[in-house]
């Protein structure tokens, strides 16, 4: 986020809100009414207006702060006191959320952020159907039947009892 941006000199929710407009070439109001009717059609309309609207709840919180320690410190004398301290950490608290909540809408409308170009690639392969059989990774059941030519029932390989009784290492005599 750039620092005009996070010094709160500039309108965040504005600025990001014009971005979305541009992005999507469409109202805000427009593309959430979209997004209402069909969810599934646009996943990347939709999680941007989810992280608008969580954007937008945030800077209400940090204008409300804002306004509650105005008013705290209009009646301070020249020393804080705790109470106006608190909110002091409010204020801090909900830019931090909603710097953070900027940053996704951000990261949302740029396609090629960092982890995008992965992350388009697994939703395309998701949706794509398979063309092939799938490749076996595990041998076949059997059906409690020991394939043929395997194993003690085959006469090759080793009976258990020969694992069992195989001499420990030296550095097994370690105390239990």
């Amino acid at each position: 986020m750039s620092d005009s941006m996070s010094h709160g000199t500039e309108d965040v929710v504005g600025v990001l809100t014009e971005r979305i407009e541009a992005h999507f070439g469409m109202d805000v109001a427009q593309l959430k009414a979209a997004v209402a009717t069909a969810p599934t059609a646009n996943p990347d309309a939709t999680d941007v207006i989810r992280w608008h609207g969580l954007l937008v709840e945030a800077q209400s919180v940090l204008d409300r702060a804002e306004d509650d320690l105005l008013a705290a410190l209009e009646t301070q004398p020249s020393e804080v006191d705790d109470p106006t301290m608190g909110l002091a950490y409010r204020v801090n608290a909900a830019v931090t959320a909603r710097d953070g909540r900027a940053l996704v809408v951000r990261w949302l409308l740029d396609p090629d952020a960092p982890g995008k170009k992965y992350l388009a690639a697994e939703r395309l392969a998701r949706l794509r159907p398979r063309t092939g059989p799938t490749v076996q990774t595990s041998p076949p059941p059997t059906h409690g039947r020991t394939p043929a030519g395997v194993g003690a029932a085959s006469g090759k390989g080793r009976p258990m009892s020969w694992f069992i009784k195989a001499p420990r290492c030296p550095t097994s005599r370690l105390p239990r």
